[in-house]
């Protein structure tokens, strides 16, 4: 398979710049190396690399918060979009590897829902900015017509959409009926989605890292559903307005919906 149709939504943007000098495959290997040319370092100086896993009990986070060692399979592509999103977003995982040993609990307590939270977004964490503030309204409220078809041309032009969470890329090389990611939404400037993408991203990591080490998300349900095929040009067949009848795939809402972003 072609590095073009096996990434070809335009949702694998953020991770554009890594996927086109890598080899069309998992190759943890490869990442690996980019890491030593663009080091990454954690609060305590460690340089972040990825390294085989480990079997000597220690947690994952608290790994990566004492060593900077962020644990990989081989030639797993789980892991493989886990290592890219490092490299893309570094002060949001940095954020957020802290902010789970800060909420780690004493020994034999459950795990925190703050933690279940992190998570969650770590793994299928989706960012939507917009300058038009109706837009985020409209995908609050789970009004999926009247924002992916009445007003398609202001998705296209006023919004962006950028996935985080590595599950969720790994879900993307197969997308299928109802994927969905959990996102946060931002209201930004017009000149702000007039950056250069490289700019864009650099932005959305600075404005991310701080959102979510800031106490707002305390749990899962606090992150908003987005239906991912729902968006403007990730598949052909949304460009049919009956496509959005499929009220199984984009869903009416529920009482609490998700919490503002700053």
């Amino acid at each position: 398979m072609s590095r073009f149709s096996l990434y070809a939504s335009p949702l694998f943007g953020p991770l554009r710049r890594w996927l086109d000098c890598l080899p069309v495959a998992p190759d943890t290997t490869a990442v690996a190396a980019l890491a030593e040319q663009f080091p990454i370092h954690v609060a305590n100086g460690q340089a972040v690399r990825f390294v085989p896993p480990r079997a000597d009990g220690l947690v994952y986070e608290c790994r990566i918060w004492d060593s900077g060692e962020v644990e990989t399979r081989p030639d797993n592509w789980h892991d493989f979009f886990n290592a890219l999103v490092w490299l893309s977003f570094p002060q949001t995982k940095i954020a957020i590897s802290a902010a789970h040993v800060s909420a780690m609990q004493a020994p034999g307590e459950r795990r925190s829902t703050t933690r279940d939270a992190l998570t969650h977004f770590d793994e299928c964490g989706i960012v939507v900015l917009s300058s038009k503030p109706v837009l985020l309204e409209l995908l609050r409220a789970f009004r999926w017509k009247e924002l992916f078809v009445e007003r398609r041309a202001e998705v296209v032009r006023s919004m962006r959409f950028v996935i985080f969470g590595h599950a969720t890329y790994e879900q993307m090389l197969r997308p299928f009926r109802g994927l969905t990611a959990k996102a946060v939404l931002y209201e930004v400037s017009e000149a702000w989605l007039r950056m250069s993408d490289s700019d864009q991203l650099a932005a959305v990591d600075t404005l991310l890292a701080a959102d979510l080490t800031s106490g707002r998300y305390t749990r899962p349900r606090d992150f908003q559903p987005l239906p991912l095929l729902g968006i403007p040009g990730v598949t052909p067949d949304n460009e049919d307005p009956a496509y959005y009848d499929d009220t199984w795939q984009f869903r009416p809402g529920r009482r609490a919906t998700a919490k503002p972003a700053a």
